[in-house]
């Protein structure tokens, strides 16, 4: 395990203590996407190229930036009254425990199962961006009309909430 992992695994760590425990809305968002980076430089520093990509892309490039789009246009970007750290910041902190206690138990089970020498994938990321941009276009565009229906669908009931409360 190298500097740089631990360093990406605080990193993703606090981000995601931070998404769980900050009140403010738009601070968890923003942690939450902190959450996100991390794991993607965790997969480019374990040689897993498209899986960081995607979860650049897929992750923090429409799902976060979505999400907080949401919380702007509701109502949900109130700043909180007292306090930074949620009221229940202990149930959220026992909840993450429990889950990465799981996710540990998990892979530690795992380990005399898996093989201890990995095969070298025999894609590369070209191939699949080739496929995404040759077979699998139609799907791909499927995708891209759904994220853009959601986003002007949460613009529309901003719209309508912001004008039934004039």
């Amino acid at each position: 395990m190298t500097f740089a992992f631990w360093l990406f695994a605080v990193l993703t760590l606090a981000g995601g203590l931070a998404a769980v425990l900050l009140k403010n809305t738009v601070h968890c968002a923003l942690a939450l996407t902190v959450a996100f980076a991390g794991l993607a430089l965790l997969f480019l520093d374990l040689d897993a190229q498209f899986a960081g990509f995607a979860q650049i892309l897929v992750y923090i490039g429409a799902v976060a930036i979505l999400v907080v789009f949401a919380i702007l246009l509701t109502r949900g970007s109130e700043t909180p009254q007292e306090g930074v750290f949620s009221h229940n910041w202990f149930a959220g902190l026992a909840i993450a425990a429990a889950v990465f206690a799981v996710l540990a138990w998990a892979v530690l089970a795992s380990a005399h199962v898996l093989p201890h020498e990995a095969a070298m994938p025999t894609v590369t990321v070209a191939q699949i961006g080739q496929a995404l941009i040759g077979r699998y276009v139609l799907p791909l565009e499927i995708v891209a009309l759904l994220l853009t229906a959601a986003m002007i669908g949460a613009v529309i009931v901003a719209m309508d909430e912001k004008e039934r409360a004039k």
